[in-house]
């Protein structure tokens, strides 16, 4: 029986799992706002970020995760989303006091993680551009 971390498959396999996940997020959240954009708009203000950089911030999540999920300019996507959630972080969650806000910080620093080993590891072998 051949040892399962060793397995090309199994990796493939993962890091499709691990894609698929990250780019979900990113989805639903660029789709939320877009959904809900008043909302958006108002929470970003209160926060003093600009008008402007709404649009940008969608265009980034529905972007980068478009291009996750599919394996397309992968290790690029991921370090721009991994920026994104770092910025995020320190501009919306730095109220540590609040343990939801220190919950929501610690888990955009978490996936600003994943994103830079899907980064540095790059999208895997099941991807569009293999087919």
């Amino acid at each position: 029986m051949s040892n399962w971390r060793h397995d090309p498959r199994v990796a493939a396999g993962i890091l499709l799992a691990g894609r698929l996940l990250l780019a979900a997020l990113f989805l639903h959240e660029g789709a939320t706002k877009i959904g809900s954009y008043a909302g958006a708009l108002a929470y970003a203000k209160a926060y003093g970020v600009p008008a402007a950089l709404l649009p940008l911030a969608v265009a980034v999540e529905l972007g980068g995760g478009l291009l996750i999920a599919l394996g397309i300019f992968t290790r690029t996507a991921a370090l721009a989303l991994a920026g994104f959630c770092m910025t995020t972080a320190f501009v919306f969650h730095t109220k540590f006091a609040e343990i939801n806000q220190l919950i929501h910080f610690e888990k955009n620093m978490a996936i600003a993680g994943g994103l830079l080993v899907l980064a540095a590891s790059g999208p895997g072998r099941w991807t569009v551009t293999r087919w």
